[in-house]
């Protein structure tokens, strides 16, 4: 038991669960992670993931603490996807954004799209929606974090969830989008699953599609890791490596399948032979940052029949985004210390640029266009002792989503412009909810 946390406990704010839970987040810096539980979590499968090789080689994919967070702001998030969802299937919001995406993205398959990364910065007026991943890695490894949580002193004792069996939730979704895709009564259930991306054994993640991999067969489903280049169509069905397969688990970042090597999975999907799922029309509905600028619009809200809350939930949860064009360059780089400039079809933080960092040779290649700019929302941070000395990390909270519904909120924690899973101490942190009970502050 870390010797700060009586004294954030002490300390709580009375009736306002969000200083506590940054009370929580500035005092408590005890290691909440139980090594043993996360190895049983990780190894319970058929072997292939090893909690030491994982340590070796990804030193820094897990915290070894949580982050605390108020029940109102994890509301608010919950809040603001579903009203952003509610938005997504209006024609008027369609039309605009589908207008400047690719052409792929005009086929509407009727698969949802599994895992969409709705990722926040909670800022001075609560959660702020930074963007939106539709291919957002790192759910299962988190549901494995979650479970190996412990109790390491009193404020966290009282904070611990319930177990949740979230691999069984997320395995029903992927049968949810068989069913979508093939009817109330498809001809036979889901046999086999693909989980496909470049080279896979050598991504960051790699892992995880070994969990899901294991997943997937202890619920009766058969499945395998491949590179799209193990596929082949016959224009009929997809298969890998000679088995035919009914859905394929996208986690590849050619979001729009132009590459060559992903020209049979792009048949395939054309065809509606197999069930693409998360698969390019999510992409361009949800992902493409362009999209923000829209989302965040109250005025074209209202004028494509979005309600009065709706539209002012997310325009206060939205931090202000626009494209960066050509000839406003000169007052984008005077006015640079106030945006963050992303790639409009960008992921994983990567040509990602804080506007204060800026080299001018750098922005002359952002101004040329497919960038947006949004207004910095600071992150808000956590304290932890890390080899003995207290450190502030950033932090920011993910939360997987399906159909609307959040199914797991977790932290990522780094250091430096961007999440990067590099810092020591940071990573992957479990979210536990803070609920004040009375007006002392009390919390459960």
């Amino acid at each position: 038991m870390d010797d700060l946390c009586p004294q954030a406990l002490a300390e709580l704010v009375a009736g306002d669960c969000g200083a506590t839970a940054e009370w929580l987040n500035r005092g408590c810096a005890c290691v909440s992670v139980d090594h043993q539980s996360l190895r049983q979590a990780l190894e319970e499968g058929d072997g292939t993931v090893s909690h030491a090789d994982l340590l070796a080689t990804r030193p820094h994919l897990f915290s070894d603490s949580v982050v605390f967070v108020s029940e109102e702001h994890l509301l608010r998030m919950a809040r603001t996807i579903a009203a952003l969802e509610e938005v997504v299937v209006l024609p008027a919001y369609r039309q605009r954004v589908l207008s400047y995406a690719p052409s792929i993205a005009r086929h509407s398959p009727a698969a949802a799209g599994v895992f969409l990364g709705y990722d926040f910065h909670l800022g001075p007026d609560g959660p702020q929606l930074i963007e939106i991943n539709s291919n957002a890695g790192g759910a299962l490894l988190n549901a494995c974090l979650l479970r190996a949580q412990r109790a390491c002193c009193a404020p966290v004792a009282r904070l611990l969830p319930a177990p949740m069996p979230l691999e069984a939730t997320f395995v029903a979704m992927f049968r949810e989008e068989w069913r979508l895709a093939r009817g109330e009564a498809p001809a036979r259930p889901l046999a086999r699953i693909a989980i496909v991306d470049a080279s896979p054994t050598e991504q960051y993640l790699a892992p995880e599609f070994e969990l899901f991999r294991q997943s997937f067969e202890a619920h009766g489903i058969a499945a395998m890791v491949a590179d799209p280049t193990e596929l082949s169509f016959d224009g009929v069905r997809l298969a890998c490596r000679g088995e035919v397969v009914d859905l394929v688990y996208n986690r590849l970042t050619d979001f729009a399948l132009e590459a060559p090597q992903h020209a049979v999975l792009r048949a395939a999907y054309l065809a509606d032979a197999v069930v693409l799922t998360p698969h390019p029309q999510m992409h361009a509905l949800f992902a493409d940052k362009r999209n923000l600028t829209a989302l965040g619009d109250a005025q074209w809200l209202a004028q494509i029949g979005v309600g009065k809350d709706q539209r002012q939930l997310l325009a206060s949860s939205i931090p202000r985004t626009v494209e960066v064009v050509p000839a406003q360059a000169q007052a984008f780089w005077a006015s640079r210390k106030q945006w963050f400039f992303k790639p409009a079809a960008g992921f994983g933080s990567k040509a990602a640029y804080r506007g204060d960092k800026l080299t001018r040779r750098v922005f002359e290649e952002i101004s040329r266009g497919g960038y947006i700019a949004q207004a910095v929302v600071a992150p808000s941070e956590r304290r932890l002792r890390v080899d003995g000395v207290e450190q502030d990390f950033k932090l920011d909270l993910r939360n997987y989503v399906y159909r609307g519904a959040v199914q797991l909120v977790s932290a990522r924690l780094y250091r430096g412009q961007t999440t990067n899973f590099r810092t020591p101490g940071g990573g992957f942190a479990a979210v536990l909810p803070v609920s004040c009970q009375d007006q002392r502050g009390s919390c459960k």
